[in-house]
């Protein structure tokens, strides 16, 4: 059953997350109804039909009835990126947008199967590539969090591997990419 307190939390978050963000134009999706799709597009159907859907600027689109939070393509980032969270995933991104280490009480998954860019795999506040970088492009994934991170210390870290690998390695936001369709790369 959907609990109000994900969106609490998730409210909280993009509050923290991107204050600026309320204030700037949102990169193509001016409507509410082109939000909710774009949300939406992150998780597979059955989890799709009972997420909730809250936008960057703190407006909840959508209640939901799963646990389930999407929310559409972030409007500080190139590309596509929308993200759709279970309430570990939740509890993450808040200590992350804190600045603090994550308390995960069990294995969370994220859906991203539109795929998202990042400006780091190795800085998790990183806002823009490093010299000479690019942003990392992953095509249709799954990210996973363990509570013990001792646990991803055989996982690769590269992101062209061509397949699943640790995004940002001895931070406490470590977590899997996990490709699930075709090269993760490709886009």
């Amino acid at each position: 059953m959907y609990r109000n307190s994900a969106v609490s939390v998730l409210v909280a978050l993009v509050l923290v997350l991107l204050p600026a963000a309320a204030s700037a134009q949102y990169m193509g999706h001016e409507d509410e109804e082109a939000k909710i799709e774009s949300a939406l597009s992150a998780a597979p159907a059955a989890i799709a039909a009972g997420a909730a859907v809250v936008d960057w600027d703190n407006t909840v689109l959508r209640g939901g009835t799963n646990g389930w939070t999407c929310m559409p393509d972030p409007p500080h980032q190139p590309g596509i990126a929308p993200m759709c969270l279970d309430e570990q995933w939740v509890k993450w991104a808040v200590a992350w947008s804190s600045h603090e280490t994550p308390e995960i009480t069990r294995v969370g998954t994220a859906y991203m199967l539109a795929g998202g860019v990042d400006a780091s795999n190795t800085d998790p506040y990183a806002t823009e590539p490093a010299p000479g970088d690019d942003w990392v492009r992953s095509g249709p994934h799954v990210m996973i969090i363990v509570p013990d991170p001792a646990l991803l210390d055989g996982l690769p870290t590269d992101p062209n591997n061509g397949g699943p690998y640790v995004m940002w390695k001895g931070t406490p936001y470590a977590h899997i990419m996990m490709p699930v369709a075709g090269d993760m790369h490709r886009r």
